[in-house]
């Protein structure tokens, strides 16, 4: 059975750290590209950062550059992304996608963000 599992969302206040998790299972993770996604209250979901089956590729969105890191570690089957600097516009749900070559994806449950005084 293929699972992702979201952790680490959680309220925190402007300028404030958190370090989302994502766990997979039932699938060969290693082959798998991995991204974060978020949708916030009326708007589309959007991509927030993607990164290689090696690691030795990531991308981000305009709008979290210099704030967030994708890493994983194939050895875990866990994807993470450490959101710095944060602010109340990252207030979204965040999702963790895996993504194939061959187009075969999946997704997981989603974490809530907020950043909020």
């Amino acid at each position: 059975q293929v699972q992702l599992v979201e952790s680490g969302g959680g309220l925190v206040q402007p300028g404030g750290s958190l370090r989302l998790s994502c766990a997979a299972s039932g699938f060969t993770f290693s082959r798998y590209a991995m991204r974060w996604y978020r949708q916030a209250p009326g708007k589309e979901r959007e991509l927030v950062a993607a990164i290689s089956t090696t690691t030795s590729s990531t991308n981000y969105a305009d709008s979290v550059k210099g704030r967030f890191t994708i890493s994983r570690d194939n050895a875990k089957n866990t994807v993470y992304l450490q959101m710095n600097s944060l602010k109340p516009e990252d207030t979204a749900v965040y999702y963790c996608n895996a993504i194939h070559v061959h187009g075969e994806a999946y997704w997981g449950q989603g974490t809530q963000v907020t950043v909020s005084s």
